[in-house]
C-alpha cells in the first residue's frame, strides 16, 4: 500500500468513528431515528408522482384522509389550546411571549383567529440587529438581504411575520404531518380547520412518538399475524419476543407456514428485523 492509499484508508476509518463517545441511550435513539425516517419515506412514496408525469403545484396543507383509514390523525396528538399572537402585537411583547412559552416561533392570527403567518426568533433577531448596528442596505446587497432589512423595519407581528404560514389540517394523518415537518424543517406546525382557523399545534416530538410504536404494540400485531397464519393446533408452539423493534420467532411449524409467518412479520410497520429461529416439522 503506497502513502496515498494509506492516508485514504486512515481517513475513511476516521470518518466511520463517532466524533464523541456515544451516550448510553444513543443506540436506541439512532434506531428510533431510522424507524422515523422509514415512516416519513413511506408517506412520501404514497404521495409520489409516477416518473415522467408533471408534478402538481406545492400544497402547504395536506388533504384530509378518507374516513376509516385507521391511520393516526393529527387531531389525536396535537396540543390544545395552541398559543398564538395577534397581528397587531408589538415586537417587544412578541419576544416576551416567545420566552415565556419556551418556543422559537408562534403562529400569527387575525381577528377571526385565522392563521396569517408565523413570527420566529429569527425575525426578531433581524429587527434588533438592525437597531443595534444601525445597518442600512447597500446597492450591492442581494435582494433577499434588502427584503429582510425592509421587514425588520416593522414594529408589529404583521410586519415581521413570515407569510403565508405552513399549516396542517387536524384531520391529516400523522405521517403526512411528519413529512411536512421534514420538508419545512419546522419544529412545530400550526393546526387549522378547513376555514384556516387555529385549532392546535403539533410538534415533531409528538409526531415521532406516534409513528414509532413501542415493542408491546409490535408484539400484539405479531401475535395477531400468528393467529391469522397458523392453524389452531400450531399457534401454541410459536413463541415471539420483541426488543427495540427486533422480532424473534421461535418454536416448531411446518416449513410453508413458518415462511409465510416470517414474511407477514417483516411487513409490519416499525419492525426493524426478524430473527427466524423456527424449526421445520
Amino acid at each position: 500500500m503506497n502513502q496515498h492509499e494509506n492516508f485514504s484508508t486512515g481517513a475513511e476509518a476516521r470518518r466511520s468513528l463517532p466524533s464523541r463517545p456515544w451516550s448510553p441511550g444513543e443506540g436506541t435513539r439512532q434506531d428510533m431515528l431510522v424507524r422515523y425516517l422509514g415512516a416519513v419515506a413511506a408517506a412520501a412514496a404514497e404521495h409520489a408522482e409516477p416518473v415522467g408525469q408533471p408534478s402538481p403545484p406545492p400544497v402547504k396543507t395536506p388533504p384530509e384522509p378518507a374516513t376509516g383509514s385507521g391511520a393516526p390523525l393529527v387531531r389525536d396528538v396535537m396540543e390544545v389550546p395552541a398559543v398564538s399572537l395577534h397581528d397587531d402585537l408589538r415586537y417587544r411583547e412578541i419576544a416576551r411571549l416567545l420566552a415565556r412559552e419556551h418556543v422559537g416561533a408562534l403562529p400569527v392570527v387575525d381577528a377571526q383567529d385565522r392563521v396569517v403567518g408565523v413570527v420566529s426568533e429569527s425575525d426578531l433577531l433581524a429587527k434588533v440587529a438592525m437597531e443595534a448596528s444601525g445597518r442600512r442596505p447597500r446597492p450591492v446587497d442581494r435582494l433577499r438581504e434588502r427584503r429582510l432589512h425592509d421587514k425588520a423595519r416593522g414594529e408589529t407581528a404583521a410586519d415581521l411575520m413570515t407569510s403565508p404560514a405552513i399549516t396542517v389540517l387536524s384531520g391529516a394523518t400523522v405521517a403526512e404531518a411528519a413529512w411536512l415537518a421534514s420538508l419545512s424543517r419546522l419544529k412545530r406546525i400550526p393546526v387549522t380547520d378547513h376555514e384556516g382557523r387555529l385549532v392546535g399545534a403539533v410538534g415533531r416530538d409528538a409526531l415521532l412518538q406516534t409513528l414509532i410504536r413501542d415493542d408491546s404494540g409490535i408484539q400484539a400485531e405479531v401475535e395477531d399475524r400468528i393467529r391469522a397464519v397458523c392453524p389452531p393446533g400450531d399457534r401454541t408452539s410459536v413463541a415471539v419476543t420483541v426488543h427495540d423493534g427486533i422480532v424473534e420467532l421461535s418454536g416448531r411449524l411446518p416449513m410453508a407456514t413458518g415462511a409465510r409467518l416470517v414474511a407477514e412479520t417483516e411487513a409490519i410497520a416499525d419492525v426493524v428485523e426478524v430473527k427466524n429461529l423456527l424449526t421445520a416439522v
